[in-house]
């Protein structure tokens, strides 16, 4: 079985910009040990911070509680006892020991003979090991070692090979390895060191790092090293995503981790971390199981000729077909079926030129808007969807130092109903209103799961704003879009459409 330890709460955190708190921290730690089942979690540098010690400290309490505690590790220095004491007095059990995997790295900045640091090292293993911990080590830099100086990295394995060491970990610090070198440094390891449990650790400079990983397993490494997202220091570690795919897919490989939960997790963090998930990101962007092409559609609907095993039901997804240029009949039949829709020929050649001019135009286009781009082309001919809910007249307060104010008027169904909500924002006041009218008629209403604003690059004070709010209602994910030059009324008028989408069944 292939081992997976998951760094984002310390290699992870190492992202520019990116900080998680301590309880950030735990809600990511059970997550990724609770729902997606990763082995092993990194969740901390030794000394960096009080408020690190704190999460540390806290991570590990709840570890040990449901039997966890030998999961959680934290990473150390060769210092002497200060970061296994850290550790230690935290309430940690395992440290991941960080020492230089290459000559270059011993004389140049710890400015130390190779027998010297291979001293310190076992000094500092066997002072962990009295204080109760395991410990792992991490040959800092051992690609760069592999390449320029292999007889010190053999020197100092050969220390280590008989020391009270769990595994040896091999970072490409540094992201230089290509598929054919990761391969054969891995396979040297291996084939010199059969009785020592070796992780890669790889880095995406390249953009080679899932690559690197395939070749690390097939030459026998025991565990693999990811982060959530590729989060990590420059362009990041190996994904979680992209391991789960490599090793199920494609090496056919045990391990633990849970397919279903993967969408979950990724999408959390990347709430918490602020970083956003590329769409075309495979198996977890918003795009990585649309079908744009019309082509593809029609394959689809003849047999699943344009489907791989990658099925987005394996990651808790649904597949998409795209509304755009080159979408053609298939991705709007497919789009309609959904919707509940059945248009005769005639009226399907209509709606497909509307669907390619928009596209032409650059129009962004999602599945919500179909029923209005029907009831638009075909007027008279298609029963468009009723405007059942629109808004009166709202107003919307913002004091200086008080909590902004909305109260809004709407008509629903030839009723009015009025409402008055403070919000921590504009929209938030708003938004707080009308579910109030709702929550008084008894109706049910989505959960708001996104909410992204695009402003065109260089736009002026009155520039057009495009909101774009993601819904979940059911289990059903969707979206709808408004367009003004002012961000509020912008995501009002989202909101009314997705009111009315609801409301006339839908969604």
């Amino acid at each position: 079985m292939i081992e997976i330890l998951d760094t984002t709460l310390r290699d992870g955190e190492q992202t520019a910009g990116v900080s998680f708190n301590p309880d950030e921290k735990l809600a990511i730690a059970r997550l990724l040990l609770e729902e997606l089942k990763v082995n092993r979690i990194e969740v901390a540098s030794a000394r960096v911070s009080r408020g690190e010690q704190e999460a540390f400290a806290k991570i590990c309490a709840w570890a040990s509680t449901c039997g966890k505690l030998d999961a959680v590790e934290a990473l150390g220095f060769v210092d002497g006892g200060v970061s296994v004491d850290w550790i230690a007095s935290a309430g940690g059990q395992v440290l991941n020991l960080l020492t230089k995997g290459s000559l270059r790295h011993v004389t140049a900045q710890l400015r130390k003979t190779p027998v010297q640091h291979r001293d310190d090292i076992l000094r500092e293993i066997q002072l962990a090991v009295s204080k109760g911990l395991k410990v792992n080590v991490y040959l800092e830099d051992w690609s760069n070692g592999m390449a320029e100086s292999p007889d010190y990295v053999f020197f100092l394995v050969d220390a280590l090979k008989d020391a009270p060491v769990e595994r040896i970990m091999l970072p490409d610090t540094l992201g230089i390895l290509n598929p054919s070198l990761a391969g054969a440094y891995c396979r040297t390891m291996v084939d010199r060191y059969p009785g020592i449990r070796f992780d890669f650790h790889p880095h995406n400079d390249y953009d080679l790092a899932a690559a690197n990983a395939f070749e690390a397993v097939k030459a026998g490494v025991s565990g693999l090293h990811v982060t959530v997202n590729g989060l990590g220091e420059r362009t990041g570690n190996l994904p979680v995503s992209s391991a789960l795919g490599i090793l199920n897919d494609h090496l056919k490989a045990d391990n633990t981790l849970v397919e279903s939960r993967l969408m979950h997790v990724c999408r959390y963090v990347e709430t918490i971390s602020g970083v956003r998930i590329p769409a075309n990101k495979p198996l977890v962007g918003e795009f990585a199981f649309t079908q744009t092409s019309g082509i593809h559609a029609d394959g689809d609907r003849k047999g699943g000729l344009y489907q791989n095993a990658l099925m987005p039901e394996r990651f808790g997804r649904h597949r998409h077909y795209a509304l755009g240029k080159t979408s053609g009949k298939a991705n709007i039949v497919k789009n309609l079926e959904s919707l509940g829709i059945t248009l005769s020929p005639e009226q399907m050649k209509q709606v497909t030129a509307r669907v390619v001019e928009l596209g032409d135009k650059k129009e962004s286009l999602s599945p919500a808007d179909l029923p209005f781009i029907v009831a638009d082309v075909l007027k008279g001919d298609f029963s468009a969807v009723p405007d059942r809910i629109h808004i009166i007249n709202y107003s919307l307060q913002l004091t200086r130092g008080m909590r902004p104010v909305s109260n809004l008027r709407i008509d629903m169904d030839g009723t009015e109903y009025e409402e008055t909500s403070a919000g921590d924002g504009q929209y938030d006041a708003f938004m707080k209103a009308l579910w109030k009218i709702y929550d008084r008629l008894g109706r049910r209403h989505p959960k708001l799961t996104d909410y992204v604003v695009k402003i065109p690059p260089g736009g002026k004070t009155d520039a057009l704003v495009e909101t774009t709010i993601s819904w979940e209602m059911d289990g059903r994910g969707f979206k709808t879009r408004g367009v003004d030059s002012d961000q509020t009324e912008a995501a009002i008028k989202a909101t009314v459409k997705m009111l009315n989408l609801i409301e006339n069944n839908r969604i």
